[in-house]
């Protein structure tokens, strides 16, 4: 089982590393809104390991047969490599290359509030919120664990659905 978890995780985690860097490299450009809209699309796009990582454990390992829980394993696992190298990456990034991220995210969110009509202790409410969140981002362990976040809950679930479609006993 590490053979393949270990082989679709970094694969899957190498997809999401790439768009990871090729997104905050044309970012600024396209809008935070955007760049989170492809950013969670090549997870979904990276998930995709998921279901071959399965099916090739499936196949080759396990003679053909899984439970949905052996199979909720071995997908969960790909997830978790997965993810950790696009936390990787992140922290690498973040203190490389996109040092001002937090500056320039909490700009286009006080921006948003600002053009959607917000009164002024609305958007005095955001700054403070916004304030609060990049404090908390130089601390890399919350830096870590939110960018973790990121990926898990689109892994789960698509851990959920292969492993229900790809059981056979």
């Amino acid at each position: 089982m590490k053979k393949t978890v270990l082989t679709f995780g970094l694969v899957s985690g190498g997809i999401m590393a790439v768009m990871m860097v090729i997104t905050g490299l044309v970012g600024k450009n396209m809008g935070f809104d955007n760049a989170e809209i492809l950013g969670y699309s090549t997870m979904i796009l990276a998930g995709i390991m998921i279901f071959v990582g399965i099916k090739s454990y499936r196949d080759s390992v396990n003679g053909g047969l899984i439970t949905f829980g052996k199979a909720f394993k071995v997908g969960i696992l790909i997830v978790m490599v997965s993810s950790v190298l696009y936390v990787i990456t992140w922290m690498i990034l973040f203190s490389t290359v996109f040092k001002d991220f937090m500056l320039d995210y909490s700009a286009a969110m006080i921006e948003k509030v600002k053009t959607s009509g917000a009164s002024a202790t609305e958007i005095a409410a955001k700054k403070e919120e916004m304030e609060k969140y990049i404090e908390l981002y130089k601390n890399p362990f919350f830096r870590a664990a939110i960018t973790f976040m990121e990926p898990l809950p689109v892994g789960l679930l698509l851990t959920l659905i292969a492993s229900f479609f790809l059981k056979k006993k």
